[in-house]
């Protein structure tokens, strides 16, 4: 899992930009963690109940944008930014989003390369994953699909 939230990765050369990429829950504290938080704030200081709730959040919206990543064909995501907000004053929510990109580490005899990137470059490649059956690569159409009457396909030149 590359994820950085600059917006190149040192050592590493963008092949492809595959699009954004998010990840995003709501969650609410529990009964019991409230009201173990309500008292905890009388006398100041860290609430650890709010506190692993914030850093599981964070965990599980980063796995789902990273889940979004690998199936659009990426193996790196760029310009990863959090933000949060409150719902209705018992919820909070939390997103993280990004740019998916493929990426491949810079060897020793190209210019821009660090021990990291040259050591992965120098490292044995896993054999690329078949996408599960039933499944399109990103931007492709299941067999069998007909686009509404009339519609025709966008110039981008």
């Amino acid at each position: 899992m590359l994820i950085v939230t600059t917006f190149d990765i040192p050592g590493y050369k963008i092949d492809a930009v595959l699009g954004e990429v998010m990840g995003m829950t709501v969650r609410s504290a529990n009964l019991g963690a409230n009201f173990v938080a309500s008292f905890k704030s009388i006398g100041g200081g860290e609430i650890s109940e709010y506190t692993n709730l914030v850093y599981d959040s964070r965990n599980q919206v980063m796995q789902r944008m990273w889940e979004q990543c690998v199936q659009r064909g990426g193996n790196a995501i760029v310009a990863m930014r959090f933000d949060t907000g409150d719902i209705a004053q018992a919820f909070s929510e939390v997103c993280a989003y990004g740019t998916a990109v493929v990426v491949h580490p810079i060897a020793t005899e190209e210019e821009g390369g660090t021990p990291q990137s040259i050591a992965q470059a120098n490292a044995p490649q896993p054999a690329p994953q078949s996408p599960p059956p039933g499944s399109q690569p990103y931007g492709q159409q299941p067999q069998g699909f007909q686009p509404p009457q009339g519609y025709t396909t966008p110039s981008y030149r």
